[in-house]
């Protein structure tokens, strides 16, 4: 496991770079000022490589990256040194997220929602948010819908390839606990000297919920759903849509 996790969080970023950090930062801030919310400190969740933590500091907002991985948190620290204002790196579970204090918008990307086990989860992560959140602030996330995992996923095989390494990530539909679930097999195939690779392999398993059931778990911790997107554009979430934008504030 720890070897797949380093070389998980060693090439994260290369197999990631069609991810635009900059623009989804100003998308987000754009659609909490739009409902009053505010960026001066900001908890960014399941932050990874801290790639969208260090967008919005080189933007001068303070932020509080979180993320249950140490190895990811090591590369996020690697790449943001020397900035002002530095970030604040904590290493915790989402469902064990525990501040110091409370911060003005909470934002969670990259459909990391969906690693959650289940609903109950789901809604402890939305619990602990809601502790440090300050009142009225926000809280803005994605996920994953039930029709992406079924429709796009499920049964689908996809290749990533850089000149370090090879992933190959292969999806298995799941729906037996009535969750939309999908069975992950990650395979990442890296090269050394001469003719040789070295592969690590990791399994786990995504949820998705409709958009109903999310907002009521919004709602049952003290959330007030304020809109929903599609996939980070501007208009409301379309029959089919594969990931949902979500703006909540803390009542």
């Amino acid at each position: 496991m720890a070897g797949y996790e380093e070389a998980f969080a060693r090439y994260y970023d290369s197999l990631t770079a069609d991810v635009d950090y900059r623009a989804k930062g100003e998308y987000l801030k754009k659609l909490a000022e739009k409902h009053g919310g505010r960026f001066r400190l900001v908890l960014d969740l399941a932050c990874g490589t801290g790639s969208l933590a260090v967008s919005l500091a080189r933007q001068g907002v303070e932020v509080i990256a979180v993320d249950g991985s140490q190895e990811m948190l090591a590369q996020a620290m690697s790449k943001s040194a020397g900035l002002v204002p530095p970030i604040l790196y904590l290493c915790q579970e989402m469902t064990g997220l525990d501040l110091y204090g409370t911060v003005d918008t909470t934002l969670c990307t990259l459909d990391s929602l969906n690693h959650l086990p289940g609903k109950e989860a789901i809604g402890e992560v939305f619990h602990r948010v809601w502790l440090f959140t300050e009142p009225g602030g926000l809280f803005l996330f994605d996920m994953n819908t039930p029709e992406k995992h079924k429709n796009r996923l499920g049964g689908s095989t996809f290749v990533r390839e850089t000149q370090e390494v090879c992933c190959i990530w292969q999806n298995a539909w799941d729906s037996k606990n009535g969750d939309n679930g999908v069975l992950i097999d990650l395979d990442f195939f890296v090269w050394e000297k001469g003719d040789r690779y070295r592969r690590y392999s990791e399994s786990f398993r995504e949820v998705a919920f409709p958009q109903e059931e999310i907002a009521a778990l919004l709602q049952d911790t003290g959330f007030e759903l304020l809109e929903t997107r599609g996939d980070y554009t501007v208009a409301p979430p379309g029959p089919g849509e594969e990931r949902i934008v979500y703006v909540a504030r803390r009542r």
